[in-house]
């Protein structure tokens, strides 16, 4: 085989969904997808995760469109859930407008034409509308909000504080569970909740600390939700954690397309992958794959009251 034809072949393979997993015995919901960004359509998706013991789902919203279409799709759907938010680096993008003051540029621009006009006003009127999503029935949780100073530097912090503080408050008042995104901010986090008093439900979203940020959410009583990195063979740091969470207080998603588990790192991810993180993370735990299943279909009926 040549160079250039083994190239084709690997972007191909890279491109084909993985094989679907032995199904569950207990079902599971993916607490975590965005099937906004997934390639088939929406009820492709929901059977295929149905059909291996996934459901239901959370589609989580990241701008006011996303939030908006996952609103819309749980209405239409009885086994897919809403989260609605502005994500951490839209915050700074919306204050500062297509300049995006102190943001990288992401794989994925989830604002795109959408984003409106720069100016604190402007998040005000983007707040305005989560809060109006947060009250509806088919919407349970508030997320994915919080901190992200990966790709936000000095410039955009304030914004995303102002933000995350006011989606703590939107979630405390109409009693949703807060849906974290925490990416190399874990102190700033840990220290606002407090600050602003958390809702009664709060989640971890891809749980990104070591053992002792997993004692300390432990110790608060917060969810801990991880996702396919947990597989990764760098990411024994997530094992840790994974090992030290209560049962009690611990959710599987897929924060799909993205962290596809392991043996399919690099591939499209789907909730009907979820399989393969559960039972990485039974073996992770010393827990039977149908205890542990058991454990997270509960815990998730709590957080998102299914």
């Amino acid at each position: 085989m040549s160079k250039r034809s083994g190239e084709a072949v690997r972007n191909r393979n890279a491109q084909t969904p993985p094989p679907a997993p032995e199904p569950l015995r207990v079902a599971v919901p993916d607490s975590h997808t965005h099937m906004d960004m997934q390639t088939p359509a929406v009820p492709e998706i929901i059977a295929a995760a149905a059909a291996v013991g996934v459901t239901p789902l959370i589609q989580v919203g990241c701008d006011l469109p996303s939030s908006r279409w996952a609103a819309e799709i749980a209405a239409e759907h009885p086994t897919v859930w809403a989260a609605v938010a502005l994500h951490p680096n839209e915050a700074p993008r919306i204050v500062h407008g297509d300049g995006a003051a102190g943001v990288e540029a992401a794989d994925t621009d989830w604002s795109g034409a959408h984003r409106p006009p720069g100016g604190p006003s402007a998040l005000e009127a983007a707040l305005a509308e989560i809060d109006r999503l947060a009250a509806l029935p088919q919407v349970r949780a508030v997320g994915e909000t919080g901190l992200d100073y990966f790709r936000t530097g000095p410039e955009g912090v304030a914004a995303q504080q102002e933000s995350f503080r006011r989606h703590i408050d939107i979630a405390r008042r109409h009693g949703r569970a807060l849906m974290i995104h925490d990416r190399d901010a874990h102190d700033d986090v840990l220290r606002i909740l407090p600050e602003e008093g958390p809702p009664e439900t709060v989640v971890f979203h891809c749980f990104s600390g070591d053992a002792d940020m997993a004692k300390v959410c432990a110790e608060r009583g917060y969810y801990m939700s991880f996702a396919g990195n947990v597989t990764f063979a760098s990411a024994q740091q997530l094992r840790d954690a994974a090992a030290v969470a209560p049962p009690e207080l611990v959710l599987v998603e897929t924060d799909a397309p993205f962290l596809t588990p392991k043996p399919y790192r690099g591939r499209p991810n789907a909730p009907y992958l979820i399989p393969y993180t559960l039972r990485a993370l039974a073996e992770t735990k010393g827990m039977a794959e149908d205890e542990l299943a058991a454990a997270v279909a509960a815990n998730a009926a709590r957080v998102f009251g299914l």
